[in-house]
């Protein structure tokens, strides 16, 4: 793939991963055809602050939306029905909900780069 189309994607979509994750990310890209990029474009990435922020929201209403939000919905369930696992599981959700958010953009990413290659 052309290296401008990369850089476009990573200077984009950066904050939807990990630091460590960019060079790989950098390195599957360029390994596709020019032609693969719509699919690129059109992937549904979470953006991991609105995940903390609908996290921190959780102590006001303890609804799961982060959980939710990141596609987690079994553990949504679970959190909703515990109440948060008794206010305990929404303050450690404050501090993992965005390394889990990019954690699941990079697997929708490595999922939709193995479908598509």
């Amino acid at each position: 793939m052309d290296t401008t189309k990369v850089d476009l994607f990573l200077m984009t979509n950066a904050k939807y991963f990990e630091c460590h994750q960019i060079p790989t990310i950098k390195n599957m890209i360029q390994d596709l055809d020019d032609d693969k990029f719509i699919v690129l474009q059109t992937l549904n990435l979470k953006d991991p602050t609105v995940a903390l922020i609908l996290s921190l929201l959780n102590i006001i209403a303890p609804f799961s939306f982060d959980r939710f939000y990141i596609g987690d919905i079994g553990l949504g369930i679970v959190k909703l029905l515990t109440c948060g696992g008794f206010l305990i599981w929404i303050i450690v959700d404050w501090f993992i909900i965005m390394e889990r958010t990019r954690q699941l953009n990079f697997e929708k990413l490595q999922q939709a780069l193995l479908y598509n290659a």
